[in-house]
């Protein structure tokens, strides 16, 4: 079981680092990569800001 605690770890700590670079472009206030089509648009703020909340309510979970 400690293996399955820790993959489901690892990919829920991957989405809220994901979700993050969303919210981070959709505000413009990350322009990485330059060209990409999510910078300053506000929809990226929002699924980025839903997946870093599913990320961290995996994480609680896998850690009961």
């Amino acid at each position: 079981m400690t293996i399955f605690r820790f993959a489901i770890t690892a990919l829920a700590t991957l989405a809220v680092l994901l979700g993050l670079l969303w919210m981070g472009q959709g505000l413009g206030l990350v322009h990485w990569p330059a060209d990409s089509f999510m910078i300053g648009t506000r929809e990226w703020t929002v699924r980025g800001g839903m997946m870093a909340a599913a990320g961290l309510l995996l994480i609680v979970l896998a850690r009961k």
